[in-house]
């Protein structure tokens, strides 16, 4: 009879202790959910600062006035066509300015 309580008591105890462990694993889970939205919501203000500080505008702005810069004029702009893997210089004899094309070795 004794032996049957003992088995009745562990029983109860083992019922009673993953019961007790599906509660708390309940409650983490809530937590863990509440600190996603939480996270998701800071993730979403992230984005929407980068979006902001990397506007073009925004840029355009800020090399303005703070950094002095200006749009060039169309006697500073020179356009490079290069060929395909080929050492491309420039169409000014003297002028000293070369680009070339990294060729990576094989």
């Amino acid at each position: 009879m004794k032996v049957l309580m003992g088995l009745v008591v562990v029983s109860l105890l083992v019922y009673v202790a993953e019961r007790v462990d599906i509660v708390r694993l309940g409650y983490q889970i809530e937590r863990l959910k509440t600190e996603r939205a939480v996270l998701q919501r800071e993730r979403d203000e992230l984005r929407v600062k980068v979006s902001k500080l990397s506007s073009p505008e925004r840029i355009a702005h800020l090399a303005t006035d703070r950094l002095g810069m200006m749009q060039p004029r169309k006697d500073q702009v020179v356009l490079v066509h290069v060929g395909p893997l080929s050492p491309v210089t420039s169409g000014t004899a003297g002028s000293g300015i070369q680009l070339a094309r990294h060729v990576p070795s094989k």
